[in-house]
């Protein structure tokens, strides 16, 4: 095998890895839920922003691919060997993409969402840390291109939560959040393995709505009517669980989670808008934190105490004499 086939193999462990899947299975259901959006549930944006963002989401994943692989000496994505792990390269590039296209809202213009989408490819390259040797990205790509937009373009925002089921009316507005709760549910449930993050984080909104509310004049019904929205749905399963910028053991995935809904609350109760996008992004730099310090330890070598000649001890430790 190749350095880029072992990498991979490492990564994603072939096509009939449960990540490659889930992989897969989320680059089908954003395309569809893209499709629906623009032609049936009232998304805003132009038919072109999702075009023009997967065009320069795949370009960046493509030329700084192959420089990263240049650098680190292995075969570029382009020679991965076979379509499927092509395919598997380029499929977080193209859900960054979307996820970007799909999020923003920037009227009719599309570099915002252009640079939003690069700029979230390249988080995966810039930002990283050792973990056991081996250079891992921190960042969540599209919340990151998403929270950098909307420090440097105040005029951009969130898409309006109501597009999601704009176009529709009735019965059919319970059955979108009821649909993609399940779906999501179940690509956690049976291949991301991410039930605990969903748990700490949809436990930690309710208790810090429940603090507020307690603390403050706000009611609790507004504290937590965000989770009753398409939108939370959408952040829940499919944002906040990235397997690559999540930990992997059950209990640090529901400290990860608890620790997203505080940092929200705090955020929301100093009336900081798009407290979801803020708060991951400061999570995920959080536990970069916590996985560079764990690094130092672990690289940290253990000194023997130093052993005293005979010479050189105090009476009362030399051994007694018979």
């Amino acid at each position: 095998m190749n350095g880029l086939s072992r990498t991979m193999g490492r990564v994603l462990g072939g096509p009939d890895d449960p990540r490659s899947a889930a992989l897969r299975r989320f680059g089908l259901s954003i395309t569809v839920l893209t499709v629906i959006g623009h032609t049936v549930l009232g998304f805003e944006q132009a038919y072109l922003t999702p075009v023009v963002a997967v065009v320069s989401g795949l370009a960046a994943e493509a030329v700084l691919g192959a420089v990263d692989a240049h650098a680190r000496r292995v075969r570029p994505w382009y020679a991965a060997g076979s379509p499927g792990a092509v395919v598997d390269l380029l499929l977080p590039a193209y859900i960054t993409a979307l996820a970007c296209a799909m999020l923003l809202y920037a009227n009719d213009r599309l570099m915002p969402t252009v640079l939003a989408t690069v700029a979230g490819v390249a988080s995966k390259y810039v930002v990283r840390v050792r973990v056991a040797g081996r250079p891992r990205h921190i960042l969540n790509p599209s919340n990151t291109g998403i929270v950098l937009v909307l420090l440097l373009f105040p005029w951009v925002g969130i898409a309006p939560p109501y597009q999601f089921t704009e176009w529709t009316s009735g019965a059919v507005d319970w059955v979108i959040p009821l649909a993609v709760l399940a779906a999501g549910t179940m690509l956690n449930a049976k291949l991301t393995h991410k039930m605990p993050l969903i748990a700490g984080w949809a436990g930690g909104f309710v208790a810090q709505g429940v603090i507020r509310w307690a603390l403050t004049d706000i009611s609790l019904a507004s504290a937590l009517l965000p989770m009753t929205g398409v939108a939370f749905v959408l952040f829940t399963n499919y944002m906040i669980t990235d397997p690559g910028t999540t930990p992997s053991r059950p209990r640090h995935q529901a400290v990860f989670g608890a620790t997203t809904a505080a940092v929200y609350g705090v955020l929301v109760q100093f009336h900081i808008v798009f407290g979801l996008f803020f708060a991951l992004v400061i999570a995920c730099v959080l536990r970069g934190l916590v996985l560079v310090a764990a690094e130092r330890l672990a690289r940290t070598p253990v000194r023997a105490p130093a052993r005293v000649p005979a010479a050189a001890r105090p009476a009362s430790l030399l051994p007694e004499s018979r």
